[in-house]
Formats: C-alpha cells, structure tokens, sequence
C-alpha cells in the first residue's frame, strides 16, 4: 500500500474513533438527563444505543488489526494503531458506565430521589470534559493539554468521596434509605469511573507523542 493511502487509512481510523468518542459523550449526556427527569424513555434509549458503541469498538478493531497485519508498520505509525486500540476500549468501558446510570434510571423509575442532584450533575459535566479533552490532546498531540485531564481527576474524586460520605450518613442514621442511597452511589461511581477512564486515554495521547507512558515516565526519577 503506498504510504498516502496508508495515511489516508490513519485519518480515517482516527476520525471513527472521535466519532465512537462522540457516541459515548452523547450517551453520557442523555443518561443523566434521563435521571435527572425521570424519563425512563430516554433511558432505554441509551441502553439500547450502547450495542451501537459496541459496534464501533469492534469495527475500528478489526480495522486496526487489518492494518497491522497487511502493513507491518513499525515506530510512530505502529504506537498510532496501538493508541487507537486501546483507547476505542477505553470508550468502550466508557459507554457501558453511561448505559449503567441508564439502567439506574429504569429501576428507580417514578420513585423519589434521596436528595436533589446537584454533585451527581457536576460530576457528570467534569467527567464529559475530561473525555473531550482528552480525545482533543489525542487528536492534537498535545501533551499539556493531556496532562491538564490527568490533573482533573483529583476533582472528580474530591466530589465521588463528597458525595459516598454523605449518603453513607444518610443509610446509618435511617437504614430505610439504604436503598435509593445505593442507586445514588453506584451512578457516582459510573461517573468517577469515566473521568479514570478519560484519564486513561489523556496518557495514552501522551504516549503517542512521547512513546512513555507518564508512570512510566515518573518512576525514572
């Protein structure tokens, strides 16, 4: 294959993968709304929209695997094929945690909410940030940028331990409430486990660019 269409093949690999990453935003997005006005419609839309994301991962896979294959690329072109391996899981993991909260959605249906969603819906903006960012630092090979989402993280933990303190309290002064605190606390810990998956992907536009992964980098010293 000349190298322009293997170029081309990059491109077009690398566009699939900003649009599984929009895919999984979108899925992010529509199942917090879905919470937030308990709208079960929505909801189930975004379960049944998650075997699309699926889909995209294992397309670009195959694609990837194909080029590898027939290619043989080595050095840059093979730690891009690489990078795009990963982080397409990594979106992958990503949409399942959105069809996660979608799914909490549907078992809490009409019943009322143990406190008002004011923490759940900033962690939700903080962790669509960081996943759009990081899929910018990927695209850009921009490493500051990928390491300002890595940076992020601290924040959306500080509000994950907030918010686990505080319906921890709620269940051992009224155990009644152990059940709609859990609901709580499982989309809080869908959200916090995006943020660390668009963590993950901030490193690997790093290791793109650097061929270091950042632990990697820091365990040097």
């Amino acid at each position: 294959m000349p190298r322009t269409d293997f170029d081309r093949d990059l491109n077009l690999l690398q566009d699939d993968l900003m649009f599984m990453g929009s895919m999984v935003d979108k899925a992010l997005v529509r199942s917090l709304d879905a919470l937030k006005n308990r709208d079960t419609t929505l909801s189930q839309r975004v379960i049944e929209e998650d075997d699309l994301i699926d889909a995209k991962r294992f397309e670009i896979e195959d694609k990837c695997i194909d080029l590898i294959a027939t290619q043989q690329p080595l050095a840059g072109d093979l730690r891009h094929l690489i990078t795009v391996l990963h982080v397409s899981v990594e979106l992958e993991r990503m949409g399942d945690y959105a069809e996660g909260i979608a799914k909490i959605g549907l078992s809490i249906g009409d019943e009322p909410l143990l406190k008002p969603l004011i923490d759940i819906p900033r962690m939700g903006e903080l962790a669509g940030g960081m996943l759009r960012r990081s899929l910018d630092s990927l695209v850009n090979r921009d490493v500051t940028s990928a390491l300002e989402v890595i940076t992020s993280d601290d924040e959306v933990d500080q509000i994950y331990e907030q918010i686990y303190r505080e319906l921890l309290m709620f269940m051992i002064e009224d155990p009644g409430t152990v059940k709609r605190a859990t609901y709580l606390l499982w989309v809080s810990h869908d959200l916090e486990r995006i943020a660390d998956r668009a963590t993950n992907i901030a490193e690997r536009a790093i290791y793109l660019v650097t061929g270091t992964m950042p632990e990697e980098e820091s365990s040097r010293y």
